[in-house]
């Protein structure tokens, strides 16, 4: 029997041309200013995605604190980050946007198409839930959906991240992926046809299987409640020869990296992961050795879906919550599974709010 824990999406990486440029906007569009954490050091345990050599990077994770997953904002240092070849359309194997929540999708669209260019018209998924889409500087693909839920009150429109739409080869083998390793098995909408009419999106008027997944069994953890339920949106395209996002691409080039998930117990999760025939290809630690990035540490892991799709899963030891004071948070102290109080993230918004424009 399963015994780890999935508290949710604790972000979805955003490789980027321009590190500063891509957290203001993120800030600007999305109100993402809590910062998690900061770290411009050398990726050295990301071998197999990084042709086999240690790449320096400059990262951070940041936070709405109304509720959703994070963004890891990542560049590369010292190396040109590499952009897809291609124009990415839908179909196309790999992350193709991610979700981002708001209370009211009308009213955020009408903001949205006040200050930003890239904004498609509003429309709604195939299980009725209004949306509209929007691209960011460098192309990558937002789904914005309505969701009301509020974690802690900060009386914006947006939210943080809700899921993704991931597009697949074979839509049997990713339903049994993402329903055994990470619990989505509860099926919302099953749908056949042009995937979106509008015209904004590449690629939108191609026929696809289109398939809404949710959890049945809620998410549970220490981060549970910050991180919420989430949606994943499988496309398997079926009258075009999709091509993969990062095919001769590194880790951490532009695009949609991962979707990182905050897992309690990754010991139990690496056995049962291998068993189902999806074993880790990348451990952080091991032999048990503590992982630091930035101001917080713990283990990482990543194993792939059944096209080479980046799942990370990480086991959080140590939360920064008063930098200054060093005022963090050991996890091996707290009782398994019991979720942080509202009063830490709202210290953490007092004394880690980012601004657009602040020098990284």
């Amino acid at each position: 029997m399963k015994s780890f824990l999935i508290a949710g999406i604790q972000q979805v990486g955003v490789g980027t041309e321009n590190f500063r440029k891509s957290w203001d906007w993120i800030i600007d569009m999305f109100g993402a200013d809590v910062r998690i954490l900061e770290d411009d050091t050398v990726a050295e345990r990301m071998l197999p995605y990084t042709g086999g050599q240690p790449q320096k990077r400059h990262a951070c994770i940041t936070v709405n604190l109304q509720g959703g997953g994070g963004f890891e904002i990542w560049q590369f240092s010292e190396r040109k980050p590499q952009p897809c070849g291609f124009e990415v359309t839908v179909g196309d194997v790999g992350i193709l946007a991610a979700k981002v929540k708001c209370r009211d999708v009308s009213a955020f669209h009408r903001v949205m198409t006040e200050k930003w260019k890239d904004v498609g018209p509003v429309e709604t998924l195939p299980d009725g839930t209004p949306c509209f889409y929007v691209k960011d500087l460098y192309g990558n693909l937002f789904q914005i959906v309505e969701r009301k839920d509020i974690f802690i009150e900060q009386h914006l429109l947006p939210g943080g991240v809700v899921g993704a739409v991931i597009g697949v080869r074979d839509m049997a083998a990713s339903l049994k992926f993402y329903g055994e390793i990470l619990g989505y098995d509860r099926v919302i909408s099953d749908t056949e046809g042009p995937f979106s009419e509008s015209g904004f999106l590449p690629g939108g008027e191609r026929v696809c299987r289109r398939v809404l997944l949710g959890r049945s069994v809620p998410f549970s953890g220490a981060t549970a409640g910050l991180f919420g339920d989430s949606v994943l949106e499988l496309v398997q395209a079926k009258d075009y020869a999709p091509r993969k996002i990062y095919e001769g691409r590194y880790w951490g080039d532009p695009g949609f990296i991962q979707i990182c998930y905050d897992i309690t117990d990754l010991d139990v999760m690496k056995a049962y992961c291998a068993e189902k025939g999806h074993p880790f290809t990348v451990d952080s630690c091991p032999n048990g050795e503590q992982f630091d990035m930035g101001d917080a540490s713990g283990r990482f892991a990543y194993i792939e879906d059944p096209d080479g799709t980046l799942i990370e899963l990480v086991e959080t030891t140590k939360i920064p919550v008063v930098k200054k004071l060093g005022w963090f948070i050991d996890m091996r102290k707290r009782p398994r599974g019991k979720e942080l109080p509202k009063f830490l993230y709202r210290m953490m918004g007092l004394v880690s709010r980012e601004k657009p424009g602040k020098k990284a």
